[in-house]
């Protein structure tokens, strides 16, 4: 509405309005909320009764972001920018949780709103008790997109927004203050946010929003949810392979299917990811306490959701019998273990395996009299372990098991066997099982085919591919340049973080020695979900993530350290391995993939952008040669990746709140 208009309402009948759109959306106001309501529209009143100028401006009270559930307490729309504030009631200071919150939102806006785009957006944050301070004798420099959040208490709102909007360039173009609201807000939800938003029994649908190929993903879901209802409806068993590129909604889906088709079959989302586990489990058992579950039945729904597969195998092989689920869904699913594998490795455990674990789930989910539906997940370029024996595993198991019926998606031009079912097994075919679009890195759909290309140590196409598309990979030779530069985009609720390959062992010389521990369910939880000022998180930038502790997972702004245990000469690039006191060269060729696919993992882990390091060496250590490190710095320069520019602003938690 009108701010004119608004301050034509009588605030009960604002308040009124809200609440009543609070009953329709989540089913009722809580006294609380309505107190805040009161207080919100209290200030506003406040801040615009004596303000002729901003009556044709726009508030919006409550907006809300879909990409969480997320509401905005007010955003009002100025010709010149957006203010967007946060109002909490009662508070006596800005507390450094709450500006991460405020200036989340304007980043929000910043990233996925259209309407905001080329407009400076200014975060405020209201905690209404705080003490009146003295007026900052300076302004934030206010440029397009999301400004440095500021903070001021209930008197100051009216003299802090006048400043501001006297200190808000005039643009060549007006912001279009009445369409504001209606233009495109198509978010891009990171992997636990989406894990969330689907919990919450949002479609995939909307989470997909963001990308001008959503429609493929859309179908790619209601193909998986119409085979589901088809077998359990008719009594039939199906498998329903799901393949894409990293980072192209797989894992999105397979949530989908858990919290949606899947749901009243008691589904579970099955990983041998171990990490993916304990994140999941932990991010939505804290939203279930939220919103009002005892912490305890909390996490034992999420245990039956998410569940890692091994402990799934072992309990069915042994127990025999069906399981509870009817549905199950297998992330990375390519990446099984092998008949012989599976042998070797469970003949001295407590559960022993006498075949492929393919077979083993297929067999599982055929013990049930009725219908069974097991959806698959399939990455390329994923596998990390030896014994991983990719689709064509599934593909000997199935050719054994006829009674099941396989879906399939078509993938000319592809012969590799770990990725793809070969043509002699039958299966019904549909291009709408195949996401070839990525949407984990924001803007940058090329980044795959680019880490493809250098993996493959094509640098001339890959520069090529860089003059053309968005690449956001970038290269320092100094980490504390790194860490400086990642603090310095921990803006919000934006994530950053260290990672490495777990081969790269001579990092600790440079003080990089301390991994995260990917079986410590409560030390990858509090790395991936916690934030600093705790040491244990990510954004502290003290603890390092390999391979197997963030596959499947993601920050925002990644710092690569690159290790010796990939360099690059004459004949491309050189994988090793450090035993004793030196490096000795790998040549078994599943193992020289695996550990090429380590740093494709690594690479395809952010959202907005990866800074790589690469250590200088030092001549005096022969694990350290410096003349190969300069070597991949080089050929990751020769392939497109661009100087680390040096940092723009300081991290916003090292700013005290500009005006409180």
């Amino acid at each position: 509405m009108r701010i004119a208009d608004f301050l034509a309402l009588p605030p009960d009948v604002v308040v009124g309005r809200l609440a009543a759109g609070e009953i329709q959306a989540f089913g009722g106001g809580e006294p609380q909320q309505l107190r805040a309501w009161h207080v919100t529209v209290g200030l506003l009143r406040a801040a615009f009764a004596g303000w002729p100028e901003a009556s044709g401006w726009a508030l919006h009270l409550e907006f809300r972001l879909r990409r969480l559930g997320k509401r905005l307490d007010a955003v009002v729309v100025t010709p010149r920018g957006v203010f967007v504030l946060e109002v909490k009631a009662g508070s006596t200071r800005a507390e450094l949780a709450d500006l991460r919150q405020v200036e989340d939102y304007a980043l929000d806006l910043q990233d996925f709103h259209a309407g905001s785009r080329g407009f400076p957006i200014i975060p405020i944050l209201l905690p209404t008790e705080a003490r009146p301070a003295p007026a900052a004798t300076s302004m934030p420099l206010l440029l397009a997109g999301a400004a440095p959040p500021l903070a001021a208490g209930a008197a100051q709102l009216e003299p802090l927004l006048r400043r501001l909007w006297a200190a808000l360039p005039d643009p060549a173009t007006p912001l279009d203050v009445a369409a504001w609201a209606k233009a495109p807000y198509r978010p891009v939800p990171g992997i636990v946010e989406a894990a969330r938003s689907l919990y919450a029994r949002h479609g995939v649908e909307e989470l997909a929003e963001a990308l001008a190929d959503r429609e493929a993903l859309a179908a790619t879901q209601g193909t998986i949810n119409a085979a589901i209802r088809d077998s359990l409806a008719g009594g039939r068993r199906t498998v329903v392979f799901v393949t894409g590129i990293p980072g192209a909604g797989k894992t999105l889906c397979g949530l989908e299917v858990v919290f949606g088709a899947g749901h009243a079959a008691g589904a579970a989302f099955l990983t041998g990811n171990p990490t993916l586990v304990h994140v999941f489990r932990e991010a939505l058992a804290r939203d279930a306490v939220v919103a009002g579950m005892a912490a305890r039945a909390a996490r034992q729904r999420m245990e039956a959701a998410i569940q890692a597969l091994p402990r799934f195998r072992d309990a069915h092989v042994e127990a025999g019998g069906a399981p509870h689920e009817r549905v199950i869904v297998i992330d990375e699913a390519q990446r099984l273990w092998n008949r012989a594998h599976a042998v070797r490795k469970s003949r001295d455990r407590d559960v022993a395996l006498s075949d492929s674990e393919p077979a083993l789930l297929l067999d599982i989910m055929a013990r049930h009299a009725g219908g069974a539906v097991i959806v698959c997940l399939v990455g390329g370029g994923q596998e990390i372990h030896d014994g991983e024996g990719g689709i064509g595993e599934w593909a000997e198991a199935l050719c054994a098991r006829p009674a099941w019926r396989v879906l399939a998606p078509e993938t000319p031009g592809h012969t590799d066997p770990r990725r793809v079912l070969p043509a002699a097994l039958p299966a019904e075919r549909d291009r709408r099982l195949h996401l070839a679009v990525a949407r984990r890195t924001l803007r940058a759909p090329a980044l795959p085919e680019w880490v493809d290309l250098v993996l493959d140590g094509n640098a001339s196409r890959a520069s090529r591919l860089a003059e053309t598309e968005t690449i956001p990979v970038f290269l320092t030779r100094d980490l504390a340049a790194l860490r400086t530069a990642l603090r310095s985009r921990a803006r919000g609720l934006r994530r950053t973080g260290l990672v490495a390959s777990s081969g790269a062992k001579r990092l600790r010389a440079d003080g990089l020695g301390v991994e995260l521990p990917h079986l410590d369910a409560g030390a990858v939880a509090r790395w991936f979900l916690d934030r600093w000022p705790d040491i244990r998180a990510s954004d502290a930038l003290e603890t390092v993530a390999t391979e197997f502790s963030c596959q499947g997972l993601e920050l925002d702004h990644v710092g690569l350290c690159w290790g010796g245990d990939l360099v690059h000469g004459s004949r491309g690039w050189r994988v090793r391995r450090f035993a004793g006191t030196a490096w000795q060269r790998i040549t078994g060729a599943e193992a020289a993939a695996n550990r090429v696919n380590t740093y494709r993992v690594l690479l395809t882990r952010a959202r907005y952008e990866t800074i790589v390091w690469v250590p200088r060496g030092d001549p005096a250590d022969a694990t350290r040669d410096p003349g190969e490190l300069d070597a991949v710095a080089a050929f990751l320069r020769a392939a497109g990746a661009r100087n680390l520019p040096p940092p723009a602003a300081p991290a916003m938690d090292t700013r005290a709140a500009a005006l409180l």
